[in-house]
């Protein structure tokens, strides 16, 4: 689920003095009318499919993922796999889907720290931990899924990530520039260089996670 509004853009930053909505309201994430509107078999035969995939994946890794592979594994036909993913980007996009819903359901209605309940900053750093290692253990096929440069930041999950970001900072420093401080934060937890960092630099995780915690302190001016 994520927050309805415009994905692209949002407001100015309120001033000091105009307290701002923070209450979520929901949409479908990656579901247009087609996907609400999907019959049960037809639902079904997508979560076959989706399986097979997550199956392959986990036998050969992202790039061990076709259509043709996927079909064989469900049992279907190639044009099965084409006609409700459309292209092999689509359907590495779907198996994100999932758990980008888990995520966004964990940050919106979930225990605290991640969900409700927590003070903000507290929200924050957890928020930044469960990206990066949601990152971290899905590396492959989110690099393999990565919309092309142009649709990137419009991506309705990138969206969702920036809207909640944007939320967090506006209770922590309503004085900022929170959209563009919020695409900086997460620009620090893009898959890519996550990527970059672990594997072709060797960083531990451990110093990925310090350096998410010290960057939310110091823009939080809480020092820690």
């Amino acid at each position: 689920m994520l927050y309805a509004g415009s994905m692209s853009a949002l407001p100015p930053p309120f001033p000091p003095s105009q307290e701002p909505d923070t209450t979520p309201h929901l949409l479908e994430v990656g579901s247009g009318p087609d996907e609400r509107c999907l019959r049960a078999d037809a639902a079904r035969n997508r979560a076959r499919l989706l399986e097979a995939a997550a199956l392959l994946i986990a036998e050969h890794g992202a790039a061990g993922v076709t259509m043709e592979a996927v079909a064989a594994a469900a049992g279907v036909g190639k044009g099965t796999v084409f006609r409700r993913f459309g292209d092999r980007t689509g359907l590495l996009s779907a198996l994100l889907d999932h758990s980008a819903k888990k995520l966004q359901a964990d940050f919106l209605g979930g225990p605290p720290p991640l969900g409700p309940g927590a003070p903000p900053v507290e929200r924050l750093r957890a928020f930044g931990l469960a990206v990066l290692y949601r990152s971290v253990e899905q590396l492959d096929l989110q690099l393999a899924a990565q919309p092309e440069p142009a649709r990137r930041f419009a991506h309705p999950s990138y969206g969702a990530l920036h809207t909640h970001v944007t939320m967090l900072l506006r209770q922590i420093r309503p004085d900022a520039d929170c959209d563009l401080l919020a695409r900086t934060l997460l620009a620090s937890l893009d898959p890519a260089l996550i990527n970059h960092l672990t594997r072709q630099c060797g960083m531990p995780m451990e110093r990925l996670e310090k350096a998410w915690l010290d960057l939310v302190a110091r823009v939080a001016g809480t020092g820690e």
